[in-house]
């Protein structure tokens, strides 16, 4: 052996297991439905929007609270004048009085206070409008919720039914391909024609293309189903779901025949509607603030002085001294050109908009509880026929196998009660994700 072959033979022997270790592909990621909806909740960015949105709203309604409390300031500055004569007054047997001396720095300190003591309900309607938006965007942040929910559910089913239509084909590939090794082994022995071989390999040749369209749609169904997820691992998702749906204790009736009930949940249940109705309660309040602002306005005002010198005494004096005052103010708006009027028209117009929003709300989520209620009961209905389609294509596979061992059925019979029975499989499994899926946009339909 070479000194070559020897180094390769080596380096095989002690690098080749950590190399085939690194190119082992990753560990399969199992996933049921409540751990994906519970990873969306957690990773999901437009939530994180909203949730900074209702936090932002609350510090408006804070800063709305605090428009009749009292406003404490301190402040100062400095001032340089230009020079001036003194003013002094002249008295017999005694000195000058200066009355206003000649004094160019000039030093002035406040602590003062502003307290809104009657506003006319402005304050408090302001109030109110800024907890109804926090409030209607506390119910978007539950809407979004909602939708992330079925969205994912919508996702995981899709990525399960693509899972399934992906591994029918494939066993659909495999059965294809061993009638068409044992086709033309009975080619070759002379005992079938060479059209039946042909036939097998172009129904080989069209579930080959079946097969890579479901290995696309597959992997379109996990790339959405991450994204909604957040889930970055490596490794392919293996939804973890049963599919089997339970049979219930008592005959449950058709939602349809409750549907007036549900459409009531509904119309309690659902948070865009709630969100409407605040956002409305908004819109009033703001009215009410902007017709309080034309009535009359009470505040009250203090301050303390340290000044040099300090305007409040006379005769002026170039030392430090101090003074207060305390006053009551009395402001009302007689005239402003139209502008409150048209606040508060805008304010009012805005209501009614969103007043006539929530009625076409109600249509369209009567109609949609209408529409899922029918969609549950096709659903479930479907599931009963696929089962009886299972069943058929079983039969119908055990009698062609038979058939085809006394000599009476053609491979191709063969072939095609296997695909059939395939499918019916896959039509089972899309029946039940189906239904699992109407379940969920029912729910989300009233609000759960």
């Amino acid at each position: 052996m070479t000194r070559t072959s020897l180094t390769m033979l080596i380096a095989l022997v002690f690098g080749g297991a950590p190399a085939l270790a690194q190119t082992a592909p990753p560990a399969a990621v199992p996933l049921t439905l409540d751990e994906a909806v519970a990873q969306g909740l957690a990773n999901s960015k437009r939530l994180a929007d909203i949730e900074a949105r209702v936090d932002a709203a609350g510090y408006v309604v804070k800063q709305r609270a605090t428009g009749d409390r009292p406003d404490v300031s301190l402040q100062g500055g400095y001032t340089r004048t230009n020079h001036v004569e003194e003013f002094a007054i002249s008295f017999p047997l005694r000195p000058d009085q200066v009355v206003y001396p000649d004094i160019p720095d000039n030093f002035r300190s406040r602590l003062d206070l502003r307290w809104p003591i009657y506003t006319a309900g402005r304050v408090d309607a302001l109030e109110r409008a800024a907890q109804a938006e926090k409030n209607a965007v506390g119910e978007e942040l539950a809407t979004a919720r909602s939708d992330l929910r079925l969205e994912i559910t919508r996702a995981f089913w899709a990525l399960v039914t693509a899972r399934e239509t992906e591994s029918v084909l494939a066993r659909s590939l495999d059965a294809i391909d061993a009638q068409v090794r044992d086709l033309r082994s009975r080619f070759r022995s002379g005992l079938i024609p060479p059209n039946d071989v042909s036939s097998a390999e172009a129904q080989a040749s069209r579930q080959q293309v079946l097969s890579i369209d479901a290995a696309n749609a597959r992997a379109i169904a996990e790339a959405d189903l991450r994204r909604l997820t957040g889930i970055e691992t490596a490794g392919t998702i293996e939804p973890r779901e049963n599919l089997t749906l339970p049979t219930p204790a008592t005959p449950e009736p058709p939602a349809s025949t409750r549907v007036d009930a549900l459409i009531a949940d509904a119309l309690k249940g659902r948070s865009e509607r709630r969100a409407l109705e605040d956002q409305a309660h908004s819109a009033e309040e703001r009215a009410q603030a902007s017709k309080a602002s034309g009535r009359p306005q009470l505040a009250l005002g203090a301050g303390y002085d340290y000044a040099r010198p300090n305007p409040h005494i006379f005769p002026r004096s170039g030392d430090w001294k101090t003074s207060w005052d305390v006053s009551i103010d009395v402001s009302w708006s007689l005239w402003d050109s139209g502008r409150r009027g048209a606040e508060q028209g805008e304010a009012l117009a805005t209501a009614r908009s969103i007043n006539a929003r929530i009625g076409d709300f109600d249509r369209q989520l009567t109609f949609e509880v209408r529409q899922r209620t029918l969609q549950l009961d096709s659903s479930r209905a479907a599931v009963s026929a696929s089962e009886d389609e299972v069943r058929a294509a079983l039969e119908a596979e055990r009698v062609v196998g038979e058939r085809y061992r006394v000599g009476v059925a053609t491979p191709t019979d063969v072939l095609d009660a296997q695909v059939a029975r395939l499918q019916a499989e896959l039509d089972r499994t899309r029946a039940i994700a189906n239904v699992r899926l109407a379940e969920a946009q029912l729910q989300r339909a009233l609000g759960r």
